[in-house]
């Protein structure tokens, strides 16, 4: 099943995202540590690649991804140019305290009360941007909810003579290309449930976590992974929590299972994870671009 979700507002975002990136000095980019470029929308950097700004990514929740995969990620993203890439958490003082210096290193012109730093705050639903403005600002500025596009207008936030904000809200992209990035992005909660089948997301989940992850699965759940596929884990979740369908002598409730899955891997209860490295990324692209060879038509001409 491919994965897209594109609400009718995201469109009203991006134009006015687009006449904003005229008036600002760098992007802040708020990726999900997990998934990091997976989660990054092209749109964010046509936009910004357009206006030539500067951009600096932040890998929230890295409290929750892998330390190893996290790193990794920095320095592919800091490679690149005109980019600083740090790890945070949103809810952290501390780690946000830092941001105002990370980004004045992007645009060290924009110094003084003449010439305030002007930053804005893009990145996909339910990336933590909210609580991300709600920890910078020190007060609750914007809404914060466990459900994707929450916020849905722009606000602007002078946070001092020298400093200006301005949130976005979360959008996604109108074709996501590549089916796994839109299960990353399910499974990470990045695109609303009436989009996708948790069951689905699930068995995608449990086969990443079964291939990457196996002691993490067994520490949780106490199950052996030998002999098991992606399906087989979800079944064997079901087991283990007793799930099962009401009147229907002891037929699996698979559909409660995967939501077992997916909230313990979205709460951090199953450990640190992160869904894709930079070199399971190359992997994936590397494929895709071979069964895109693979599927073109023979070339008949004379």
């Amino acid at each position: 099943m491919a994965i897209q979700w594109f609400p009718g507002h995201m469109t009203t975002a991006r134009k006015k995202a687009a006449e904003t990136m005229a008036q600002i000095d760098v992007v802040v980019e708020v990726l999900d540590a997990r998934l990091p470029e997976a989660g990054s929308n092209p749109m964010i950097h046509e936009l910004r690649a357009h206006r030539q700004r500067a951009c600096l990514k932040l890998l929230n929740k890295a409290d929750l991804a892998d330390p190893e995969a996290t790193r990794a990620w920095l320095e592919y993203f800091n490679r690149q140019p005109n980019v600083l890439a740090a790890a945070i958490s949103a809810k952290k003082a501390s780690d946000v305290a830092k941001l105002a210096g990370l980004a004045q290193k992007l645009a060290p012109h924009r110094d003084d009360t003449f010439k305030p730093l002007r930053l804005m705050i893009m990145g996909i639903p339910n990336v933590g941007k909210s609580t991300l403005m709600n920890t910078w600002v020190k007060r609750k500025v914007a809404a914060v909810g466990d459900e994707p596009a929450v916020t849905k207008s722009q606000q602007r936030i002078n946070l001092s003579p020298r400093l200006i904000l301005v949130d976005t809200p979360g959008m996604t992209w109108p074709k996501i290309e590549h089916d796994a990035d839109g299960f990353m992005l399910a499974a990470s909660h990045a695109i609303g449930r009436n989009a996708v089948i948790d069951e689905e997301v699930a068995v995608f989940l449990a086969g990443i976590l079964l291939e990457r992850y196996p002691a993490l699965l067994k520490a949780r759940y106490g199950f052996a992974m030998e002999g098991l596929d992606a399906t087989g884990v979800l079944e064997a979740v079901a087991k283990k929590r007793g799930c099962l369908l009401k009147g229907r002598s002891g037929e699996l409730d698979l559909e409660k299972a995967a939501m077992i899955l997916l909230t313990d891997y979205r709460s951090g209860t199953l450990g640190r994870i992160s869904l894709e490295t930079p070199a399971s990324r190359q992997a994936m692209l590397t494929a895709a671009k071979r069964q895109k060879v693979a599927d073109s038509p023979p070339d008949t001409a004379a």
